[in-house]
């Protein structure tokens, strides 16, 4: 009774009301009155219902005007957020559904609250939040929360493919592969256009050859990546590979190579003196002469087309192998910026076997084109002599492969970073694209090609990658 007649008074004082003395005994009638008693109580009801009502709806729009930020996805590649709704302050929801995932290409895991899935469409998506909270009720429609989305494009589907001229004299394939039995290993080699000639209609640059020289019991393998800036480096890097297995065809003869033969043979039994010197010497020689023989004839045919050869420049590294009941022996040569690796048979040690010419603000790059590379003190160091009982991959790449995979020099001498290389190529990339090393796979060379479309931002230059396991 006691809160009535305060609600009373306070109502009566509210329209300038005041109770005084002489109406005191009439006033305590009045809020005893059954009536008065109901419409007061009615009256506070209604009050607090309005109050409800004005709380669920503030709640309500403070929900829907909650800035709420995803974040950004990009098409075909895999999505996955949590929606936290303790963060959020959604403890109080009763109804939660997503609607306009579908045709994004993503779901809604409601019992963990995960948004995930392969966007397929990009832009600023709108997706709608379908929601009730606590003190609504379940048959009334939801409310609507739009969030925007931001699903990036995927990056590669904004590179053109443009096909080169196959008009142009001195065209090439823009990607060739293939695998050959390498003596009694195996060799798989791809080299494939990168997305920024392919983005023009430009050519290939990379090159690559090898050869199995059977008479000798040699192979050859040849690798060359044409200077970017140099309008038939293309050409140039395909003489360059061309140039060194026939040279090693006409000069790797039996008959040449018979003392060599012998030097190997005492310097694995140690039984010959000055073995080391006398291989080094064959080393130097026999490769020096290959360089030289090709740095010569792209100068004649740079001569003959009336062109500078500067516009021939290219890199170019090669190696030769040969199997012996004793092991393997293996001779290197290498100008430019192209690795080749070697790695031993129980994968723990690696083994660079060409110094690269790389330089601050990559100027360091040198090319076979050039005559200097002939005079420089440090050409005798470009040559590289291992005899091992056996290895287990015999790699090399331009810098198309080295760039983005290995990122600084200073990793190419590090195991790991190989057998990190090595699990890439095995499947475990974004990609999930696998090169399978089992000597019956027949796809091999179209698996190796596939695996070089990998994505790198910033990395877009011709890949070639020459393995031999």
């Amino acid at each position: 009774m006691e809160e009535i007649e305060k609600y009373i008074k306070a109502f009566l004082s509210q329209n300038k009301i005041d109770i005084t003395a002489n109406k005191a005994a009439l006033f305590k009638s009045f809020i005893e009155n059954e009536e008065n008693i109901n419409s007061v109580k009615i009256i506070q009801e209604n009050q607090r219902k309005i109050m409800v009502n004005w709380k669920l709806k503030t709640r309500i729009d403070d929900i829907i005007s909650q800035s709420i930020s995803l974040p950004n996805g990009t098409v075909n590649k895999n999505y996955e957020t949590k929606i936290d709704f303790d963060k959020l302050g959604w403890s109080d929801f009763i109804s939660f559904e997503i609607q306009g995932l579908e045709q994004i290409g993503l779901e809604f895991n409601t019992e963990d609250k995960i948004l995930f899935g392969n966007p397929k469409i990009s832009g600023d998506l709108k997706i709608q939040i379908l929601f009730r909270v606590k003190g609504e009720d379940d048959n009334i429609i939801p409310n609507v929360k739009t969030i925007t989305l931001i699903i990036n494009p995927d990056p590669k589907s904004l590179w053109k493919n443009i096909k080169s001229d196959q008009d142009d004299p001195f065209w090439k394939e823009d990607n060739i592969k293939v695998s050959d039995n390498f003596l009694d290993k195996k060799i798989v080699i791809a080299s494939k256009r990168g997305r920024s000639h392919a983005n023009v209609g430009s050519f290939r640059d990379d090159h690559f050859t090898y050869k199995n020289i059977n008479d000798s019991g040699w192979s050859v393998v040849a690798v060359s990546d044409g200077a970017g800036s140099a309008s038939l480096s293309r050409e140039g890097s395909k003489i360059s590979c061309d140039l060194i297995v026939s040279y090693f065809e006409e000069h790797f003869t039996p008959e040449n190579l018979k003392e060599f033969d012998e030097t190997l043979f005492n310097h694995h039994n140690k039984t010959g003196e000055n073995t080391s010197k006398k291989i080094s010497r064959f080393v130097y020689e026999n490769l020096s002469k290959a360089a030289w023989f090709v740095n010569k004839e792209l100068e004649k045919t740079a001569t003959k087309l009336e062109r500078p050869l500067k516009d021939f420049h290219a890199t170019l590294i090669f190696t030769l192998v040969k199997k012996y009941d004793f092991g393997y022996a293996i001779l290197s040569f290498g100008v430019g910026d192209c690795p080749i690796g070697l790695i031993n048979k129980d994968m723990t040690e690696i083994k660079l076997m060409n110094w690269l010419d790389v330089g601050e603000f990559g100027g360091g790059t040198r090319f076979i084109t050039m005559p200097e590379i002939f005079q420089s003190e440090q050409f005798q160091t470009r040559f590289g002599f291992k005899l091992v009982d056996d290895f287990s991959y015999l790699m090399l790449m331009t810098d198309g492969i080295y760039d983005p995979k290995f990122v600084v020099e200073a990793n190419l001498e590090k195991i790991e970073k190989w057998n990190e290389f090595l699990v890439d190529l095995q499947g475990e990339n974004e990609e999930g694209l696998k090169v399978d090393f089992n000597y019956e796979n027949a796809e091999i060379a179209d698996q190796l090609s596939n695996w070089m479309d990998f994505w790198n931002p910033g990395n877009h230059d011709d890949r070639t990658l020459a393995i031999i396991y």
